[in-house]
């Protein structure tokens, strides 16, 4: 059978039939064909219409709302998402019986109870799994507690730090600003506890910049390398969410990359990232790895130390670049960082996806509330961004 447009013809003629059914109604619905389609509903179902983009606000069940913030489902979600469990039936019925504004207290009360459960703080659980993609544990070369074949670090004493700033009334600028440690009890209930030094840690206070220099970071990071663009590229992708890998948060500088390790990173096809990179890891300078004991270790003069045989890195400096600001050392590098936007919006944006189950789009106003909140509101405390982010439809809508 033959048909009765060419392929070419039927595209060409196709625009402006759309355009002229953009008007129609053709479900009958009152709701016009464009305006469904840009709401994401059926233009030809009438029980399909973009009242609440997409969602049938007349539909109802016996076990939670539709189309609208739902406490009840609230509560249960924080008990299994925060707890680890469900609500029991008695809950639930307490839960109902419960007036708007006691529902609304419970919530708040049963988020920190929950927020201080094993489920949430406890060694490999909630919180931990957030950080293994920051850390990256290797068993191999573990140090402390059940030791790997190369002792290089204890990975424990990062996912006990992170842990212990993301929770409490804890500053989250500390993940990168930080000078202490942290320690936690050997079991249940875990508690985590800040000292100001550690046997293991050998870095200088002045020079401690949060996770940046635990000891695990560096030698895991850095291993041999001279210089340090792995621990740079991990730092920028893990706590500012900016992979340059994927060209993003690309802040070129004028006459860089330089090579002084003769890397060939100057070529242009390597230099749109490396103009980038190399700055960033130039305050990383005297940070080793495994190059010598101990390691993950402040090593002034490492350089000429180290890699006397690289003549031209003899003059790589330590001060660099971050978001085309300069920097002199890494802790300014840090305090640059933990002022940006880009550290809330990763920060919240690791919780929108643990709890709601997906990457937040960069332009939600739910999302972008929550972390703009987090350094005013919530005075930089994610035990106060967790109490808004449970009354965002985005997690209360069912």
């Amino acid at each position: 059978q033959m048909r009765p447009l060419s392929a070419q013809d039927f595209a060409a003629a196709l625009p402006a039939v759309l355009h002229a059914l953009e008007g129609g109604d053709a479900d009958g619905d009152t709701s016009d064909n464009l305006t469904e389609i840009q709401a994401g509903t059926l233009p030809g179902d009438a029980m399909s219409h973009p009242d609440m983009g997409g969602c049938q606000s007349t539909l109802t069940n016996p076990y939670y709302g539709v189309c609208r913030y739902d406490r009840a489902f609230v509560y249960g979600k924080i008990l299994i998402d925060f707890c680890g469990r469900s609500p029991t039936r008695d809950e639930k019925i307490a839960f109902n019986a419960l007036g708007e504004a006691a529902q609304v207290t419970e919530l708040d009360a049963t988020l920190d109870r929950c927020m201080a459960s094993e489920h949430w703080i406890g060694p490999d659980r909630r919180l931990w799994s957030m950080a293994y993609i920051k850390i990256r544990p290797n068993r191999a070369f573990k140090s402390g507690v059940d030791p790997g074949a190369i002792p290089a670090g204890d990975y424990n004493d990062d996912f006990n730090y992170f842990t212990y700033v993301h929770t409490g009334d804890r500053d989250i600028r500390d993940l990168l600003l930080g000078q202490y440690y942290v320690t936690r009890s050997a079991s249940a209930p875990t508690v985590y506890t800040r000292v100001e030094d550690m046997t293991e840690h050998s870095v200088p206070r002045e020079r401690r910049a949060g996770m940046l220099t635990q000891r695990w970071f560096l030698a895991y990071f850095i291993m041999f390398a001279p210089l340090q663009r792995a621990a740079a590229a991990q730092a920028y992708r893990s706590f500012l969410g900016l992979d340059l890998a994927r060209l993003e948060g690309l802040y070129p500088v004028a006459q860089e990359p330089v090579d002084y390790d003769e890397r060939g990173v100057s070529q242009p096809v390597c230099a749109a990232c490396h103009s980038t990179l190399d700055p960033l890891s130039y305050p990383f300078r005297d940070y080793d790895g495994l190059v010598s004991m101990p390691y993950g270790a402040y090593q002034p003069g490492r350089v000429s130390r180290f890699f006397p045989f690289m003549t031209n890195f003899q003059a790589v400096p330590e001060a660099g670049s971050i978001f085309g600001q300069r920097v002199n050392n890494l802790r300014e590098w840090a305090t640059v960082a933990a002022a940006s936007d880009a550290f809330y919006a990763a920060t919240v944006s690791d919780y929108w996806h643990a709890l709601i189950g997906s990457n937040p789009d960069a332009g939600n106003t739910e999302y972008v509330a929550l972390w703009q909140g987090l350094r005013t509101t919530d005075n930089y405390q994610v035990r106060s961004m967790l109490h808004r982010l449970i009354r965002t439809n985005a997690y209360g809508v069912p």
